[in-house]
């Protein structure tokens, strides 16, 4: 693979990195399957682009990006906690509702960005070629994300959430409110989401309707690879994994499209991806039972 192809591979590997924090929050610090995702992702992207597009600063758009997503969430949390609706259902609703909010906000099915100021381009160097800098700045984007995370779960409030997932029951025992702890988390790490879909638009060119469509089982791909590669309890590690798991996934993707051995295409991104799950769901079993031989 050319250095272009790498870089390019690391770039969109720390964008979904930001959806792995995301997805991390809800499925395993909430235990809250949140299929959301798959409609709060096109959402930031659509913001930020139709925003940029009509003339709004890039930094302000993708702010908006960032409470859309986070509201996006909340109205999932809303149906799960006030209404009774089951999680699951609850975020399918969400997801459904948001593909005709997503065409509504953009007006069309997608919004071109190729001659729109963004952040990349107002931040960088003249010195620096933009492929080069747009992962440089990623770096650092995910960085103070998964930072302000883990601050976050080390304080009180961030306890309280992670021991709402942990054992609800004995959370409101202790007079935790846990029906704004799952409404703070879900928004949260919908807003996660947003801000990746927002960055994405901005590297890409434009928001399409479709660019959501999977975004979950990446997100998942990535926590469970990096579980995998990092097993650890500790919310430092766990952010850490999911981080690596999102990059080496892109880098998997990028190897098996570019591999004229392997021959695959940019249509079977579906099928690398569920391989990919699947190896790093089985790769556990076969450590355990590796070490129960040598154990016996």
């Amino acid at each position: 693979m050319s250095l272009y192809t790498l870089l390019g591979a690391f770039e969109i590997g720390l964008i979904f990195a930001l959806v792995a924090l995301g997805v991390l929050i809800s499925f395993r610090i909430l235990r809250f399957p949140d299929l959301t995702v798959d409609g709060s992702f096109p959402l930031g992207g659509a913001v930020a682009a139709t925003l940029i597009s009509a003339g709004a600063d890039p930094f302000s758009a993708t702010l908006a990006a960032v409470v859309a997503g986070a509201v996006a969430g909340f109205v999932t949390g809303w149906l799960n906690v006030k209404l009774r609706i089951m999680d699951l259902l609850a975020s399918i609703l969400v997801m459904t509702a948001l593909y005709s909010i997503n065409l509504r906000v953009m007006g069309r099915p997608n919004v071109p960005l190729i001659s729109e100021p963004t952040v990349f381009q107002l931040l960088q160097p003249e010195a620096v070629v933009d492929y080069v800098f747009r992962p440089l700045l990623l770096v650092l984007i995910v960085i103070a994300a998964k930072l302000l995370l883990d601050w976050y779960f080390a304080t009180q409030n961030g306890l309280a959430m992670r021991a709402t997932g942990s054992n609800g029951r004995m959370s409101r025992a202790q007079g935790v409110n846990t029906g704004w702890m799952v409404l703070g988390g879900i928004a949260l790490s919908n807003a996660l989401v947003g801000l990746a879909g927002a960055l994405f638009a901005q590297t890409q060119g434009g928001a399409d309707i479709s660019m959501g469509i999977g975004t979950i089982v990446i997100g998942l791909a990535a926590v469970i690879i990096g579980e995998s590669i990092l097993p650890s309890r500790r919310i430092f590690y766990a952010t850490l994994a999911v981080i690596l798991g999102a990059i080496i996934y892109r880098f998997f993707v990028a190897l098996a499209l570019n591999s004229e051995f392997i021959g695959l295409k940019a249509q079977d991104l579906n099928l690398i991806t569920a391989v990919l799950v699947a190896i790093a769901l089985v790769l556990p079993l076969l450590k355990r039972r590796l070490v129960a031989r040598k154990g016996g």
